[in-house]
């Protein structure tokens, strides 16, 4: 009976030193780690912001953007007047998916300002098929799809430069075919409007 006794105290003071020996190695070094969390002050510089600004001069990799016209639309202070990438089929194509996913909401699928959620009661945009905005630079749509414009916000963090220009060079295809001269046209192209086959014009060149 005291072998017994003995053998259940030992294993209890075996346990209780067990689990003294798992809490002590339950600190918080992982957790707490020694880093400045964001915003997070600091005595160790003089402005006390552990935030510290970009060196001047330097530029991330990949975003040197040299080239004015594709990242900014302009050449100058002017809006660009042609794409500053190559004018083909696929790239209205990518065009016409962004177009579709991003901007016909409020510009509609045929760009007249008629899309979903103008039916619902926002405010209808400018149609682009009007005169004004078929002179525009093809600059300007950039543009505004890069910074905004009155109601509309920046697309620049959800779309990427080579799409806003591939959404530009879809507007320019979608202006481009309400008013195409019947003369221009192909014998292809008329064969398939003679058989209600959908037809995307699409410019050789940049329309001014």
């Amino acid at each position: 009976m005291r072998c017994r006794k003995l053998k259940a105290d030992l294993a209890r003071r075996l346990a209780l030193a067990a689990l003294f020996a798992a809490l002590a190695g339950c600190r918080q070094d992982m957790h707490d780690q020694p880093k400045f969390e964001p915003l997070e002050a600091t005595a160790l510089f003089a402005d006390r912001s552990s935030a510290r600004p970009l060196v001047a001069g330097t530029v991330a990799r990949g975003q040197l953007r040299e080239d004015q016209a594709l990242f900014t639309g302009l050449e100058g202070d002017q809006f660009v007047s042609d794409l500053p990438l190559e004018m083909t089929a696929e790239l209205v194509a990518r065009g016409r998916t962004r177009y579709d996913a991003f901007c016909s909401p409020c510009h509609g699928l045929q760009g007249d300002g008629l899309g979903m959620i103008v039916r619902r009661g926002f405010k209808q945009p400018t149609s682009l098929h009007e005169q004004r905005l078929r002179d525009t630079p093809v600059g300007y749509f950039f543009d505004v799809m890069t910074r905004g414009f009155g109601q509309m916000s920046s697309y620049a963090a959800q779309v990427g430069p080579e799409d806003r220009w591939a959404i530009a060079a879809y507007i320019r295809a979608l202006q481009l075919s309400r008013f195409t001269p019947v003369e221009i046209l192909t014998p292809e192209d008329l064969r398939r409007l003679e058989g209600d086959e959908e037809l995307v014009a699409v410019p050789e060149t940049e329309v001014e």
